[in-house]
């Protein structure tokens, strides 16, 4: 698979019946603005079942149903920069969540 910019696809897999599409897009909305030159695509992926499972090719990183809830978004930025620019420093990101 490739990328214009060459990173890596994040996926957020969201539940259709639940209504969260919202939120999968306020997610991607928010990990694209943090991660615009890290990123190479992300994809909305419509699911059933109450799933809201977030991924970067191929590897989960966050799990609604193993980890209990969507997560904070600060929580979710640390994840994907863990993955795709881990010397970067997240300002208050960082500081709000605990790693």
């Amino acid at each position: 698979m490739t990328h214009d910019l060459g990173g890596p696809r994040l996926e957020i897999k969201y539940c259709t019946q639940c209504r969260w599409l919202l939120r999968a897009t306020w997610v991607a909305q928010e990990l694209l603005t943090t991660f615009q030159a890290e990123l190479g695509e992300v994809a909305l992926v419509p699911a059933t079942g109450g799933v809201f499972r977030v991924s970067i090719d191929g590897d989960q990183i966050w799990d609604r149903a193993e980890q209990g809830g969507f997560g904070e978004l600060s929580r979710l930025k640390q994840l994907v920069r863990d993955k795709v620019a881990p010397d970067r420093d997240l300002g208050h990101s960082d500081r709000k969540g605990a790693r």
